[in-house]
C-alpha cells in the first residue's frame, strides 16, 4: 500500500512541479519505502528487476552483478520512485537501469534530489531532465553534470540540439573539459567557425570535440593542405570530408581526381577548395560521371574543375536525364544552342520542368513521358518530336 501511495503522489504532480517540490515527495518515498523495507524477510535483486522494473529475465541477470550488494528494495524503490515523478514510463525505467544498473544505489535525498534542483535552477524542465536522465543516467547524477551543460547549452544554441548531440556522443558528458572539448572548441574558432558552425559539424563527425586535440589539429592541416583556407566558408566541409582519413589516402584520392577528370594539379584544389565533398567520392562513380560529362556531354576537365558541384548530383536521376532533354531540345532547333547544361543541371526539378518542358507540350507533346522514363532508369530508344514549327512528324536519338 505504501509503495503504491508513494507512486501515486509522484505522479500525480503537475508538469511545471518545482524542484523543492519533487525534492520532497522523493523525500518522503524514500522514508516509506524503507519502513516498508524493514518487514521483508529476504531480498532478492533479480527477482525484483524483472517484477519491478520490468527487465527481461536476461537484463536482470546481467543488471544484477553490479547491484548485488543490495540487501533490501529500500533504495531501488526511492530511486524508481524518483524516476517515474520525473515522468519516466515503465519502460524508459527499464532501458534506465539497463544502462546503469548502478543509479538504483543511488541516494535519493542526497544524490538525486539535489541534482535535480541544481537543474531546474539553471532552467531545465522537469521533462527536459527526464530525457537528460534518458541519454546517460550514468552521468546524471554527478556534479560535474552542471558546469558541463552550463559550457555546452550556449555553444549548441539551445537544451534541444543539445540532447541530439548527446544521443549521438554521450562522451560529451565524461570527457574533460579542459583537456579535451575546450582545446578542440578554440581551435575550430580559431579557423573561423562560429558556434552554430561548429555544432552542424558535430552532426556528421559525432565524436570531433571529444577526440583527442591532437587528432583535431591534423584534421586541420590536412583540411588546408588540399586547398581550402581557413576561414572559408568551405572550411567546415573540408574538415568533414578529411575527418579520420590518413594523409596517405586523402593524397591518393587527389591523384584519383587528377587521372579521371584528367586536371592539372592546380584545377584538383581549386576542385576541392569549391566543393571538399568530391573528396568522399567513390572511385567508380567518378569514373562514370567523367565518362559521362567529358565524353558523352563533351565538357571540358577545366569547366568541371571549377563547377565541381556537377559531381554531386546523381547520375541517373538528373545527369543524363536532363543531358537527353537539353541536346533533344537543341538538335531540333528547339532551344538556344548558348543554353548552359550546367544551368539546366543546377536547377530544382520544378524550375527544370518549367523552363525545359512545359514550353514544349505542343511542339514535343512526348517530351515529359520520354524524360520521365530517362529519370526512373528507362531510357527510351527515341524523344518523340511533332509540331507546327517543323511540319512534319520525326524522331531524334536522345
Amino acid at each position: 500500500m505504501l509503495h503504491l501511495q508513494k507512486h501515486l503522489l509522484l505522479l500525480s504532480l503537475p508538469p511545471r512541479a518545482t524542484a523543492s517540490t519533487l525534492f520532497s515527495l522523493t523525500r518522503f518515498a524514500a522514508t516509506t519505502t524503507a519502513v516498508a523495507a524493514k518487514s521483508a524477510a529476504s531480498f532478492a535483486v533479480e527477482d525484483y528487476l524483472v517484477a519491478t522494473c520490468h527487465l527481461t529475465r536476461d537484463q536482470a541477470t546481467k543488471a544484477s552483478k553490479s547491484i548485488s550488494h543490495l540487501k533490501s528494495p529500500s533504495r531501488p524503490d526511492a530511486v524508481v520512485a524518483f524516476l517515474a515523478g520525473l515522468g519516466l514510463s515503465a519502460a524508459d525505467i527499464a532501458a534506465v537501469v539497463v544502462y546503469d544498473p548502478r543509479l538504483l544505489c543511488a541516494e535519493v535525498d542526497r544524490t538525486l534530489a539535489p541534482r535535480l534542483a541544481e537543474l531546474a535552477d539553471h532552467g531545465l524542465s522537469p521533462s527536459q531532465i527526464a530525457r537528460l536522465v534518458l541519454v546517460d543516467p550514468a552521468r546524471f547524477r554527478r556534479p560535474t553534470v552542471i558546469s558541463k551543460l552550463q559550457y555546452y547549452i550556449p555553444l549548441f544554441g539551445s537544451f534541444e540540439t543539445l540532447l541530439q548531440a548527446l544521443k549521438n556522443n554521450s562522451y560529451l558528458l565524461s570527457s574533460d573539459l579542459e583537456k579535451v572539448v575546450k582545446p578542440n572548441v578554440a581551435l575550430l574558432r580559431e579557423c573561423g567557425l562560429g558556434a552554430c558552425d561548429i555544432a552542424k559539424l558535430c552532426v556528421p563527425l559525432r565524436r570531433l570535440l571529444t577526440t583527442n586535440p591532437e587528432r583535431v589539429r591534423d584534421m586541420v592541416a590536412q583540411a588546408e593542405n588540399v586547398g581550402v583556407r581557413r576561414g572559408s566558408k568551405m572550411f567546415r566541409h573540408a574538415i568533414q570530408a578529411v575527418a579520420y582519413i590518413s594523409e596517405e589516402k586523402i593524397a591518393a584520392k587527389m591523384q584519383c581526381l587528377m587521372k579521371t577528370f584528367k586536371w592539372s594539379h592546380a584545377e584538383v584544389r581549386i576542385a576541392v577548395s569549391k566543393l571538399p565533398a568530391v573528396l568522399r567520392n567513390s572511385e567508380d562513380r567518378l569514373h562514370r560521371v567523367s565518362e559521362f560529362l567529358i565524353s558523352e556531354v563533351g565538357l571540358e576537365p577545366a569547366h568541371i574543375a571549377y563547377r565541381p558541384a556537377l559531381l554531386t548530383y546523381s547520375l541517373e536521376r538528373r545527369l543524363i536525364p536532363r543531358h537527353c532533354v537539353v541536346k533533344y531540345l537543341k538538335e531540333n532547333g528547339l532551344l538556344e544552342t548558348d543554353k548552359s547544361y550546367y544551368s539546366a543541371v543546377q536547377m530544382t526539378e520544378e524550375v527544370f520542368v518549367e523552363k525545359y518542358i512545359s514550353p514544349y507540350e505542343d511542339t514535343a507533346p512526348h517530351l515529359a513521358e520520354d524524360y520521365a522514363a530517362v529519370s526512373s532508369g528507362k531510357i527510351p530508344a527515341r524523344f518523340r518530336l511533332k509540331g507546327p514549327k517543323t511540319g512534319h512528324s520525326s524522331a531524334q536519338t536522345a
